[in-house]
Order: C-alpha cells, then sequence, then structure tokens
C-alpha cells in the first residue's frame, strides 16, 4: 500500500475516534453540572482539558457553556470536534478510491452536519450547548454519527490492508484517550478518595465510566457497586471490553500483525517489539501491582509507548525510504 494511503487512513480514523471522544467528554460532564455545586465545577472542567490532552490556549474561565462551545466549533482547533471532523473529511477525500460510497457519504453527511452556516454563530453554538438542549441533541447526534461511520466501515469495506490500518488508528487513539482520562482523574479519585465529599464520589465515578461509555458494562461485570480499584482494573485490564486499555492495544496489535503480513516486509521487528511488549505488560498485569506503585507514572508509560508504536508505523509504512522498502 503506498504510504500516503495508509496515512490518511489511518488519521481519518483517528480523527474520528478523538471527535467522538470529545464529544463523549462534553456530554457527560455538561450533564453531571446539573447534580453538582457550583465549587466543583473548576476542578471538573480542568479534568476535562486534562483528558483531552490540555489542548493549546484553550482554559476553563468559569463559563463551562463557553468552553464547551469552543472544544466543538473551534475550527482553528484541530482537536476540537469540528476541526476533527474536518481533519477526518480531508484525509478521507485523499483516498477517495479506497473508501467506500457509503462511508463517504455518511462522512460528508457528518461533515454538513456540524459545518452548517448558522453553527458559526457563537450565540447559535451556545443555544445549541445549552444544558437542556445540547447532550441529548447536538452532541448525541455527533456521537450517532461517528458510531454509523464505523459501522458502515466495518460492513462495506473490504477487510484488507486498508481496513487494518483504519483499525490501527482507532485502536491508537483509543488507548491513548483512555489512558490520559485515567491520569486526569487519577489525583482526586486514586491517589486520595478522601478529597471529594461523600455526595459527590458516586457522581465521579460514574461520570469517570460513563466518559469511557462502561458504565453499563462495568456494572454487568461488577454489579453497581463502584470500587476504585475496580473501576481501574476494568478500564485497564479487561479484554472484553471495547474502550478497555487492554482491549484496544490487543486490537491494535492484531490489526498490525495482519499488516505486516499482507506488506510482505521483513523490517517490522521494531515495532512488532515495541507494541508485543505493551500488550504483554497490559496481558500479565494486576490492578493490585499497579496501584501499589505509582499509577500516574504507569499511565504515562503506556502514553510514551503508544508513542513509540506510533513513531514505528511512520518509520515503517509512511516516512520509509525507497532503499529500506527495497531492503525488505
Amino acid at each position: 500500500m503506498l504510504s500516503r494511503v495508509a496515512d490518511s487512513l489511518y488519521w481519518m480514523s483517528r480523527y474520528l475516534e478523538r471527535a467522538e471522544h470529545t464529544t463523549r467528554l462534553l456530554d457527560v460532564n455538561l450533564n453531571l453540572m446539573l447534580d453538582e455545586p457550583t465549587n466543583v465545577a473548576d476542578r471538573r472542567w480542568q479534568r476535562v482539558l486534562q483528558a483531552l490532552g490540555a489542548p493549546r490556549d484553550v482554559q476553563f474561565e468559569g463559563d463551562a457553556i463557553a468552553l464547551a462551545r469552543r472544544l466543538t466549533f473551534d475550527a482553528s482547533n484541530s482537536s476540537s470536534v469540528l476541526g476533527c471532523i474536518i481533519g477526518a473529511r480531508e484525509n478521507a477525500r485523499h483516498v477517495r478510491e479506497q473508501i467506500s460510497t457509503e462511508m463517504w457519504q455518511r462522512l460528508n453527511s457528518l461533515y454538513l452536519q456540524v459545518t452548517r452556516p448558522e453553527m458559526q454563530s457563537d450565540t447559535h453554538a451556545d443555544s445549541t450547548l445549552q444544558q437542556n438542549e445540547g447532550p441529548t441533541e447536538f452532541l448525541g447526534q455527533v456521537m450517532e454519527g461517528v458510531h454509523q461511520f464505523q459501522g458502515v466501515t466495518d460492513s462495506t469495506m473490504s477487510h484488507g490492508e486498508g481496513w487494518q490500518f483504519i483499525q490501527v488508528g482507532r485502536f491508537m487513539e483509543r488507548a491513548s484517550a483512555t489512558a490520559m482520562l485515567l491520569e486526569a482523574y487519577q489525583p482526586e479519585l486514586w491517589a486520595n478518595t478522601d478529597a471529594l465529599p461523600d455526595s459527590n464520589e458516586y457522581l465521579e465515578w460514574m461520570g469517570l465510566l460513563r466518559s469511557a461509555t462502561a458504565f453499563e458494562a462495568y456494572c454487568k461485570v461488577y454489579t453497581a457497586d463502584l470500587s476504585p480499584d475496580w473501576i481501574l482494573e476494568f478500564l485497564l485490564l479487561d479484554a472484553d471490553f471495547p474502550h478497555s486499555l487492554r482491549f484496544s492495544i490487543d486490537a491494535m496489535q492484531q490489526a498490525l500483525e495482519v499488516v505486516q503480513g499482507l506488506s510482505g516486509g521483513a523490517r517490522g521487528d521494531k515495532l512488532t517489539r515495541i507494541s508485543g511488549r505493551l500488550r504483554s505488560t497490559l496481558s500479565y498485569s494486576s490492578v493490585e501491582e499497579i496501584m501499589s506503585g505509582d499509577v500516574v507514572t504507569y499511565l504515562h508509560d503506556i502514553q510514551r509507548q503508544c508513542r513509540e508504536i506510533h513513531n514505528a508505523i511512520y518509520e515503517l509504512y509512511v516516512d520509509y525510504s525507497i532503499q529500506a522498502a527495497l531492503a525488505g
């Protein structure tokens, strides 16, 4: 596969996964504002920004609706929902011949939905994100649009090398996002659980699980008893839940193995070693071992290894030299 095709499919998928994750965080936290005291708001929205990787030049200044609008509609911010969908569509346009007509139509519909002229009006955007309209309507529509695109992709695109690169992008982004989400919650909810009033603790745990689409799945495994150890174990190590770190890394590793087999090259030893090491770390760890050490350091190390895998993917499939390709 041409390097530009692999690059565009990979980033198309990452951008859409990032858009869905950002929209879900906003949806969950705007809804939780209805049940929280005012003094919790600053802490909540600072945590949202940290979970999104601390977007450049974006700060919480006391107005949650204004922050949500910027994280949703600010086209100058490539990590905003709008910026991600624009980026995904641009990458899809570069590889229009590689994706199905249904994928292109679904992505165009989502793009037109978030770039309607009235959405560029600050007044209308604020109204759209008001608590009585946004989370149940606009933000939900965006999440639904991304889910529809992913479903259409799986059902209409041949599951060959291109589809595998889409899976690599999706699960790379998901693994990184889950690690950052857990890190954002760690200082208060694991390092010092007494920092929160009892009346707010359940809402905070529920908010974390809903931010990872995990509340119902968690309850099926552990019942509705929200324990910090169990939540960390579920979001880090559960092998069956699609948004857990272990599931994401397993899925990414499987896709990379297929890509390497289809490409027929012998230069993937470095990538196989890095991704296999991360997969083993999650497969053979226990939550007791993780919590007995520094949880933040552990999460930082996962993010570091994800960056190493990303760099190795680029070195092997995107930025490789002709001489290296011929040698493989």
